[in-house]
């Protein structure tokens, strides 16, 4: 689980790492406090955006091309103790 934006409002999700890499295609999904991100041979697919977030939302705040099919469901979170 990340954050899905910095500190400034910058995208954490982007085309190129501008970072040296640790691993390359050892991640197949991303979760992070907007949404769930599946990545695919064919890219990045939006799964699930998080409740209050939209999928607009979403495609702005990420710095990479993002697939939204016809219809993102809102996560489901446990209910709270």
């Amino acid at each position: 689980m990340m954050e899905h934006v910095a500190r400034d409002g910058s995208a954490k999700i982007v085309e190129e790492c501008s970072l040296p890499l640790t691993g390359t295609g050892c991640v197949d999904r991303i979760v992070t406090d907007h949404a769930v991100v599946d990545v695919t041979d064919e890219g990045l697919v939006l799964r699930e955006v998080a409740p209050g977030v939209g999928v607009d939302e979403v495609v702005e705040k990420t710095g990479a091309k993002l697939t939204v099919p016809d219809d993102v469901p809102t996560m489901r979170l446990p209910a709270a103790v």
